[in-house]
């Protein structure tokens, strides 16, 4: 596990980017209240989904207006017809951390890679 930073760092219904081995992440904290990280990077246009507006539990790109279930990676609105990796999130005492494999790169949680 790595830490990637406080729950204090994401207020609710905002999202920020962080490196993790050279791996883009965008860590949401969705209106339903909980924390969620994605690749930052659109699948349709390679441009940071961190930019985007929150909306439910989706993430919309700033660019074409794709939107990106933060739960499963899927695209729920074109332009984008490919998914994009989420990862798992663990909360534990105020600080949000992320399961890395054994080479410090975060380990996708829905089986897609980038």
């Amino acid at each position: 596990m790595i830490r990637i930073c406080s729950t204090e760092d994401v207020p609710k219904g905002t999202v920020i980017s962080a490196d993790i081995d050279g791996t883009q992440i965008a860590l949401v904290h969705a209106e339903d209240g909980a924390f969620y990280a994605i690749y930052d990077e659109c699948s349709h246009a390679a441009v940071p989904l961190s930019e985007g507006e929150v909306e439910g539990c989706t993430l919309e790109c700033w660019l074409h207006g794709s939107r990106f279930d933060l739960r499963t990676g899927e695209p729920t609105g074109l332009p984008a017809t490919e998914p994009v990796p989420v990862y798992s999130v663990e909360v534990r005492d105020g600080d949000i951390y992320l399961p890395v494999g054994a080479d410090g790169r975060p380990m996708p949680s829905n089986g897609v890679t980038r």
